[in-house]
């Protein structure tokens, strides 16, 4: 399978290229001629990948976040839920396969899982409208989160979406009230609700499955009210970069628990979570283990006072 390197990781590409035509001509001559020159490739390889990644500017962890190879929804599902039902349509118009959820175990404790879904080759991007939630996805998440609270169940979300879908019929079946409703019943859940952003979380189509007692973010995900490209068009009319406008609007992983808008971040193995998906679940795991047994003992109105006062104090942080 053809690897897709980001512009960043041109170098990486040539060393990379070169191990894969030293391996063939080694294989051919036989003995393992190239064995020693291959591993002091593949040694130079990683610690380019590691610097690199260890300095990634606003503009190139966008870029990473939205790497077509890193693990959505289906893939933290899969390694993460076991026994995972998915539960379908939103009982008022159709099912939106862009927000997809159910019922499941993690690690042996029943919870209900929500997640944007993009996609991972041309079929399942177009099946999932390329991550972009209509209303019925939010209707959908809302009837999800209703059950957990008629069952006492945590909620967890996996966090990937660019925004919600802007086109005419997702207007004409009222988007903006379908997020709205489901950022309420995210914040007026009497159960614990943890909030992990793995790739792009944007704008009100992100917030709507993310106001949640804990937000946890990914090293290299973003969080933003708009992407960068679409700030750099409507605040500066394109006179600068989506760079320029990635730098200022404060969107990184760092940028963001500083502000306290997140309350974890979560580390990738160098190269990001598309190069070792084995490593990024397992850690998206233990963090997930460790955040629902910090809040399992808590009462309903003790989980709504938290998340409240959460919330409140991204606004007073704000005006200081």
């Amino acid at each position: 399978m053809a690897v897709h390197y980001l512009e960043f990781e041109r170098p990486i590409a040539d060393l990379e290229a070169k191990i894969e035509e030293l391996s063939k001509l080694s294989e051919n001559a036989g003995g393992g001629a190239f064995d020693a020159e291959i591993v002091a490739l593949r040694d130079r390889a990683q610690t380019l990948r590691r610097e690199a990644y260890s300095k990634l500017d606003a503009w190139q962890k966008t870029q990473v976040a939205r790497h077509p190879d890193r693990p959505h929804f289906v893939d933290y599902c899969e390694a993460l839920i076991e026994e995972f039902v998915e539960l379908h349509g939103d009982r008022t118009f159709g099912d939106d396969q862009a927000v997809i959820g159910g019922l499941g175990r993690f690690r042996g404790r029943p919870v209900v899982v929500i997640g944007n879904e993009k996609g991972h080759d041309t079929v399942t991007r177009v099946k999932h409208n390329f991550g972009y939630a209509r209303p019925e996805g939010y209707r959908k998440a809302v009837r999800l989160m209703e059950l957990a609270e008629r069952f006492n169940l945590p909620v967890v979300s996996f966090v990937d979406i660019a925004g919600a879908y802007p086109g005419v019929a997702s207007e004409e079946r009222g988007v903006a009230e379908a997020i709205a409703r489901s950022m309420e019943k995210c914040l007026l859940l009497g159960v614990p609700n943890i909030a992990i952003i793995t790739g792009e979380g944007g704008s009100g189509g992100a917030i709507a499955i993310a106001a949640a007692n804990r937000v946890l973010i990914l090293e290299h995900a973003i969080y933003s009210v708009i992407t960068p490209e679409g700030a750099n068009s409507i605040i500066w009319r394109g006179a600068r970069t989506p760079a320029e406008a990635a730098k200022a609007m404060k969107i990184t992983a760092q940028d963001l628990l500083g502000m306290k808008i997140v309350d974890r971040i979560i580390p990738e193995p160098a190269g990001g979570a598309h190069s070792d998906r084995p490593a990024i679940m397992a850690a998206v795991g233990e963090a997930l283990e460790e955040e629902l047994k910090a809040l399992e003992d808590l009462s309903p109105e003790q989980l709504k006072a938290r998340r409240s006062e959460r919330f409140y104090a991204i606004g007073r942080n704000g005006l200081q």
